[in-house]
Parts: C-alpha cells; structure tokens; sequence
C-alpha cells in the first residue's frame, strides 16, 4: 500500500509543479471592439487588471511593466481582488507605482471585490491610501472624462457578491456619453436590464484558476458561472461585457488549463 502512494505522488507533485509554474507566465490578451453607441471619436486604449491577490500573486510588478513597456493607454481598469490583509497594502502600492509608469492620459480607476472587503473596518484605510496614489475609487459612483471631444462616463457599481452593490446609485447624475462600468462580479449585469452600458469589465471567477476537467466548484458563483461563462467576451441583451482570468490566484497558487491574464481593449 506504502508502494502505490510513492507511485502515485509522482504525477501529483509533477501535477502541482506544472500548475505552479502556469502562475509565472500571464497571457497577454487584445480586444478589440466596435461599440454600439455613436461613438465616433479615436479609439479607447484600455489596460485591465483584475483578481491580482497579493496574497497569492506570482507576476511582480517590474513584469508586469516589461509585458507592456512603451503600450499607449488610455484609462488602466482594476476590477477588483487586490488583497485581505492590511499589511500587504504596500505590496499593492507597489504595483500602483509601476501603473502610473505607463502615464495613462485619463487615470487609473478601481473598484472593490469581495476579498477586498476581508479587510474589514480598514477598507477606508486602503481607499484613502489609493486616492493619495492618484487612484480614483470608484463605490457605487461615476466619473466623467471627455475623449477626443466626446463625454466617456467611468461606472463603478460596488461588490455584488457580498451585496453592495448600488446600480442606481452608480448611475446617478450621469451624463449622456458612452458607458464604460467597473465591477468585480459579472453577476450583477443580470440585474442592468434598465441600465444601458456601452462596455463592463469584471474579474472573479478567474477563469476557474483549476479548470481541470471543468470548473465544478464555481457552480456556487452564481447563474453565469453556471451557464459556464467564466472568462472572456459575452453579451447579455446585446450588451458587451468582459470577464479577465485575473493577475493573482487564491487558496493555493496554481493555475491548470488557466492563466494570469492581462488584457489590452481597444474601443472603437
């Protein structure tokens, strides 16, 4: 009996090791899409980044720079995921800094997932200290950007995992422009039927992370996660949203049939 664990801990061990080193080597994605508003101005550049868990993150900041070094970027979108615990908040900083590198021409703008929110009564503390980073934080609110003479409003509904999100609040005040929303799970585009979005980013369900043979226990992340829409492109009512892989991982950090993602939209 001794024997056939030897045996079997072979291809396991192998099996994590290979998992392991998928964590190192993030797929670099391009989306290109036409929107179905009027907007006719030059194209929107925009680098997202969701789900980097400094917890259990593999690609350092200064690779994460050398993947896109000399990129032209618009708006950089982080949709949620960066940490649990207070003292990993430099760590993230760190990568805020390595961001502004690329001199993006209207900002970073962010929105909470729910591990954020781990982070309990110091939340405040990290949304202050991003600010002081030039990070614009986005809880249920919007901003205005004008792009090439056109209005671009930059949506960001709060958390719908853990029920914080406020779509009417996100929308309040907005201006009539194109509708770029931020958010960290997608779920919560199953309840816009009466809000119009040109464009949302999301992250969470990381691609599955272990999508070997399939993504079972994603199954408790809600309806889309259960039609299999885990990653990628999808419209919902003709609507266009998008679902990254994520930077990081949890739990342990492996990846299998998965990769970190960093994804580059063009918006046309």
């Amino acid at each position: 009996m001794q024997k056939k664990w030897i045996f079997a801990l072979g291809p396991l061990s192998y099996l994590y090791y290979r998992a392991h080193q998928n964590t190192y080597h993030p797929d670099l994605k391009k989306i290109n899409l036409s929107l179905n508003s009027t907007y006719r101005n030059k194209p929107i550049k925009i680098l997202h980044l969701s789900d980097l868990h400094m917890e259990k993150i593999s690609i350092t900041p200064e690779r994460l720079y050398q993947e896109l070094e000399g990129t032209e970027i618009d708006i950089i979108a982080l949709t949620g995921d960066y940490l649990e615990r207070k003292r990993n908040i430099p760590k993230f900083i760190k990568y805020i800094e390595y961001l502004h590198k690329f001199q993006p021409k209207y900002g970073i703008f962010a929105v909470f997932g729910n591990h954020d929110y781990l982070l309990r009564r110091d939340i405040g503390l990290f949304q202050k200290i991003l600010e002081e980073n030039r990070v614009t934080v986005l809880r249920n609110e919007n901003r205005s950007i004008i792009v090439d003479g056109q209005i671009v409003n930059i949506i960001g509904i709060d958390d719908y995992k853990t029920r914080r999100s406020d779509i009417n609040k996100a929308y309040q005040g907005i201006k009539d422009g194109v509708n770029l929303v931020l958010t960290h799970d997608p779920n919560v585009v199953l309840k816009m039927q009466n809000y119009y979005f040109d464009y949302l980013l999301s992250g969470h369900f990381h691609g599955g992370q272990i999508y070997w043979p399939k993504p079972y226990h994603l199954v408790k992340m809600g309806k889309l996660a259960r039609q299999k829409i885990v990653k990628g492109l999808h419209f919902h009512q003709q609507k266009p949203f998008y679902i990254s892989e994520g930077l990081g991982q949890t739990a342990l950090n492996i990846r299998l049939r998965s990769k970190p993602e960093i994804t580059l939209h063009t918006l046309s």
